[in-house]
Parts: C-alpha cells; sequence; structure tokens
C-alpha cells in the first residue's frame, strides 16, 4: 500500500496528492497539527509514512475541526470501531435496496440530532462528498450522488486501517485559531481551509476569515513553527486565477498541485462532464 484509502467521502479530499504533499514538508519535526481536518486524508498518510519510517518524521498528531460530528467520528474510529462498522453495515444494506428515500431518511435524521455516525455514511452517498450546510439555518442540502457507496466490507478493513494509524493521535474540536495557539517551536501545522473562492456554496453554515489565518500564520512562524497552507490557485487548466494574495514576506515557496476537476463545477452543471475546469491549489510554505 502506498496511498492510505479514504476514510470519508470528501468535497477537496487531499488523498490522490498527500504524498506530494507531504514531500514538501520538513524531514524531522516535533508535533503536527492539522487544524482543518476535514477527511484527514493529509494526516492518514502522514501517519502511515511515519510507521513506515526507522526514524519517525514527528512524535505526536493533533487534529481538530469545527465540526463537532466529524471529530467525532474520528473519535469513534479510535476508541470504538466496532460501533461504526456495525451501523455503516446496517444502514447501508438498506440503502442498496431504497436509496433515495433512505438517503433522504438519514440527511433528515442527522439535520434533527447532528448524530457522527448519521454524518459519516451522508459523506460516502452525498453528491461527490460535497459537505454543503445552508447558510440560513444549517440544514445539510447535499443531494444523494449517483454512485454505489463501498461495500461494507470495504469501509470495515478501512476503519481497521484508520484505527490503527490514528490510536496515538487527539482529535478535538475547536476554531483554527485555538488549535494553531498550541503549536509550539519546531512544529508543523498543516492548514486545508475552505476554498476562498466557494466558501459560500459549501461552507454557508460556517464562518472563515481568510485574513484571520494569516494573522495566524504569521503568529506561528514569528515564534519558530513551520506553516503549509494549501489555497485555491487556478481553475480552467491555468487560464483563470482563483487565488488570494496573501501578505508580503508571509510565505518563503510557492508551488501548484494538481487537483484535477472541480467536484463544485459538476455539481453546479448537473453532474455533466467539465471541459477544462482543472484546478490547481497553491502549497505555501512558510521556510
Amino acid at each position: 500500500m502506498s496511498k492510505v484509502p479514504a476514510l470519508l467521502k470528501w468535497i477537496g479530499n487531499k488523498q490522490r496528492f498527500a504524498e506530494t504533499i507531504i514531500s514538501y514538508m520538513p524531514e524531522q519535526f516535533n508535533d503536527y497539527y492539522e487544524p482543518f481536518l476535514g477527511s484527514g486524508a493529509v494526516m492518514a498518510q502522514l501517519l502511515y509514512q511515519n510507521s513506515m519510517n526507522q526514524t519517525p518524521m514527528f512524535v505526536h498528531s493533533y487534529a481538530s475541526d469545527i465540526l463537532p460530528f466529524l471529530i467525532d467520528i474520528f473519535n469513534i474510529v479510535k476508541y470504538d470501531p466496532q460501533q461504526i462498522k456495525e451501523y455503516y453495515s446496517k444502514e447501508i444494506e438498506e440503502y442498496y435496496q431504497n436509496p433515495s428515500d433512505k438517503y433522504n431518511e438519514i440527511r433528515d435524521r442527522f439535520n434533527t440530532n447532528h448524530n457522527a455516525l448519521d454524518f459519516c455514511l451522508l459523506s460516502r452517498t452525498c453528491y461527490s462528498g460535497i459537505i454543503r450546510f445552508r447558510k440560513v439555518d444549517g440544514y445539510m442540502s447535499t443531494p444523494r450522488g449517483p454512485h454505489n457507496p463501498i461495500k461494507p466490507e470495504t469501509f470495515s478493513k478501512r476503519v481497521d486501517l484508520w484505527h490503527s494509524l490514528i490510536k496515538d493521535s487527539t482529535f478535538s474540536t475547536m476554531s483554527f485559531e485555538e488549535c494553531m495557539d498550541s503549536a509550539k517551536p519546531g512544529d508543523l501545522v498543516y492548514c486545508d481551509p475552505p476554498y476562498t473562492h466557494s466558501q459560500s456554496i459549501i461552507y454557508g453554515a460556517q464562518t472563515f476569515n481568510i485574513e484571520n489565518l494569516f494573522t495566524k500564520i504569521a503568529e506561528c512562524k514569528a515564534r519558530g513553527v513551520y506553516v503549509m497552507l494549501s489555497i485555491n490557485g487556478t481553475r480552467e487548466s491555468n487560464k483563470k486565477d482563483i487565488s488570494i494574495a496573501p501578505p508580503t514576506g508571509l510565505f518563503n515557496r510557492e508551488v501548484f498541485v494538481n487537483c484535477g476537476t472541480s467536484m463544485i463545477d459538476r455539481l453546479q452543471n448537473a453532474g455533466q462532464t467539465m471541459q477544462n475546469e482543472v484546478v490547481h491549489d497553491k502549497l505555501l510554505l512558510t521556510w
């Protein structure tokens, strides 16, 4: 195995190019912080590669997000993996029988009680893993995807793998500011925040200000913390610049990472195959 398979289906998932991102990290650092956890793809790949190294790259990993039900998923996988495996097995078999009705049932149930297990299943069955919340009331409104979600046996194997990888990691519900304030000299923070050009579409029920993030990155850099930032760069095969300019001197390097076709564009265009819609992220580094 070279790439850790995704536990959640998630828009902006960095699973396909996590190894590329990790290749720009320092060969060794103290602790690892990820304040916008999402699917956790980069963290999982880093933990896997760290376990394969004779000399560990880092000591401990801390992951956080402002979505409590997302963090709950990772803590369930860490502490009680059997619970999530049994839930998925039961619910997905019912889903296979009547996808539309079952999806609506699970989504309505989640929007009532924000249960982490329901949210996990929604991520695997909604359109392209696009976690979209209405701004007016926080209601998850993403439609069902046309794909067949992975089988219970496949999901169970992934849970077992992730359990083995994250068993010593710490997962917390907190703001990115609070997470980044915890980083100490010699630590590494990897930030993968919402795209600034599509935040209102995908993260309408949340608040995120890129300027506040730049302030926290500057504070981290000043006290000797390494910071990496993945942020929107270009779309339409480099023809359209959708990047945002960081403060002068904040980052020492920038590279572009090919992220493939925009799933947001596909959702907004009724799933049609999009031409010339390849998106490139900027990867910015403070050292």
